[in-house]
C-alpha cells in the first residue's frame, strides 16, 4: 500500500472526513455541522459551526485521534442511492450547512466505518475518496481560527508526507 497511489487532493479531501469525526468525538455534537470545506494539495481547511474556541488540548486531541484512526486502515464505503432511500435511511446527519441542490436526485454517500463497525464518520459527497484511511498519511493541524460573530471554527491542516 503506497500513499502515492492516490493524488493529493483525494488524500486531502479524504482526510476531511476523518478530521470531521475526531472534531465531533472530542468536541461533541454541537459540532457536527460544517459551514465550509477547501481543498488545494496537500492543504485542507474544515470550518464547523461552534460555539467557543477549542483549548490547545482539544486541538491536541483531534489531531491525535485523527491520525489514530488513519493508522488503524478504516475503510472508506461510497453508496450510490437515490436521495429519498439516503434521508430515510441515515437522516439529516449526512447533509452539511451548505445544502444540495434539490434538483439532485442521486447521492454520493461516504462513510468512514470505526474498527468496530460503527459510523465515525458520514456525509453526502460527491468528490474522490481513497479506498481506506491509511492511505492519507498524517495529518497536522495548523492555527485553529475561531470566529465568534459566526460561530464558526476554522481548522486548517496539512497531510505529510
Amino acid at each position: 500500500m503506497r500513499i502515492n497511489e492516490y493524488p493529493d487532493e483525494v488524500r486531502t479531501h479524504t482526510a476531511l472526513h476523518v478530521l470531521k469525526g475526531a472534531v465531533v468525538k472530542v468536541l461533541g455534537e454541537e459540532a457536527m455541522w460544517t459551514a465550509s470545506t477547501y481543498v488545494c494539495g496537500k492543504h485542507g481547511r474544515l470550518t464547523v459551526k461552534f460555539v467557543r474556541k477549542p483549548t490547545p488540548e482539544e486541538i491536541r486531541a483531534i489531531e491525535e485521534l485523527t491520525n489514530e484512526k488513519i493508522e488503524e486502515d478504516l475503510p472508506i464505503e461510497v453508496q450510490v442511492l437515490p436521495r429519498d432511500d439516503a434521508e430515510k435511511r441515515y437522516g439529516n446527519v449526512i447533509y452539511d450547512l451548505f445544502p444540495v441542490p434539490q434538483h439532485v436526485r442521486e447521492l454520493h454517500i461516504v462513510i468512514v466505518r470505526d474498527i468496530d463497525g460503527s459510523i465515525w464518520n458520514i456525509n453526502a459527497c460527491n468528490k474522490q475518496h481513497t479506498k481506506s484511511t491509511k492511505y492519507i498519511g498524517r495529518v497536522r493541524i495548523g492555527k485553529v481560527r475561531f470566529r465568534r460573530s459566526k460561530q464558526l471554527l476554522e481548522i486548517p491542516f496539512d497531510i505529510e508526507p
